[in-house]
């Protein structure tokens, strides 16, 4: 039992990994755009929860509806200011600008906040570590639980929106081909900006979460951009029901991992993401390669 426990709180880690990998999914599978800086702004809004919490007395998740408003203004303005200049000079300049925003962000919490770890967890009673006991050796952390539900309900808003909203469609006709989108009537600039203003109300309530089930400090966000990064690529890139499956995945992998040996926790992340990212590329090109060569053949056939 003590193996079905450690799955389970497993699956239980890789919802909290598919709640902050989402909106790194998201902007990606619209825009192609890989945001490094996506972790120290996770941390900038445990910061600001973190403040208001501690000066102001006011609940995290009372915070949040101060919070998310602030980081979509921020959002709409990093698009216009940083993504969408950077974006037209090709793929890579775009990963550089993220990159020397998250060094300025990280640099700019430590001068502020000093490099003292914080948490959320005092400002929300016993929720951080109440759990229940479904047998003697089995128990769901509530906390981890509602991590679990919240990723869900956003991962299943954003497909609804994606499917039904008018909003939704221009972003599906934005991110297949913004110049034919364009001449459809779509604006993609604003499409692009509402993208990235949903990407950070997703990266809101993922540092909110952070901050409520661990310790963070202004240096914690590359950290989580890894474990974010690595649930997306399991799952692949852009799919964000495949972001909750490649959280679980990578999840499953480090709980086992910890069973085995205290420090394979990690260990066994990484691992798993390394062997997952070498067979889908062997085995893709290997299976292009193979329908290339039958194509041809019944071509010859055919001919």
């Amino acid at each position: 039992m003590i193996w079905v426990n450690q799955i389970v709180q497993g699956v239980l880690l890789g919802g909290y990994y598919a709640l902050l990998a989402c909106g790194l999914s998201f902007m990606f599978g619209v825009m192609r755009i890989i945001n490094l800086a996506h972790g120290s702004l996770a941390v900038m809004a445990a910061y600001m929860l973190f403040v208001l919490a501690e000066h102001f007395g006011i609940s995290p998740f009372l915070g949040l509806l101060a919070v998310i408003p602030i980081m979509a203004i921020i959002g709409w303005v990093l698009h216009h200011v940083v993504l969408e200049r950077s974006a037209r000079a090709g793929a890579l300049v775009p990963i550089l600008s993220t990159f020397g925003l998250a060094t300025v962000l990280d640099n700019s919490m430590f001068d502020q906040f000093g490099a003292d770890t914080r948490s959320l967890s005092p400002y929300i009673d016993t929720l951080g570590y109440d759990s229940w006991s479904l047998t003697d050796d089995i128990s769901v952390g509530q906390l981890s639980l509602l991590t679990f539900v919240v990723a869900l309900v956003l991962l299943g808003g954003l497909h609804l929106m994606l499917r039904y909203s008018a909003l939704g469609r221009r972003i599906r006709a934005a991110a297949e081909d913004s110049e034919t989108a364009r001449l459809v009537g779509v604006n993609a600039v604003s499409v692009y900006a509402a993208s990235t203003a949903i990407t950070m109300v997703l990266v809101a309530i993922a540092g909110a979460f952070l901050a409520m089930r661990a310790t963070f400090d202004p240096y914690t966000g590359p950290q989580q951009l890894i474990f974010a990064f690595e649930a997306v690529v399991i799952g692949g890139a852009g799919s964000l029901w495949g972001t909750l499956l490649g959280g679980i995945v990578l999840g499953v992998a480090q709980s086992i991992g910890a069973q085995l040996n205290p420090q394979g926790f990690l260990i066994a992340g990484h691992l798993t993401f390394l062997a997952i990212l070498l067979a889908r590329l062997y085995f893709t090109q290997g299976l292009r390669h193979y329908f290339t060569v039958l194509r041809a053949r019944l071509s010859g056939t055919a001919s």
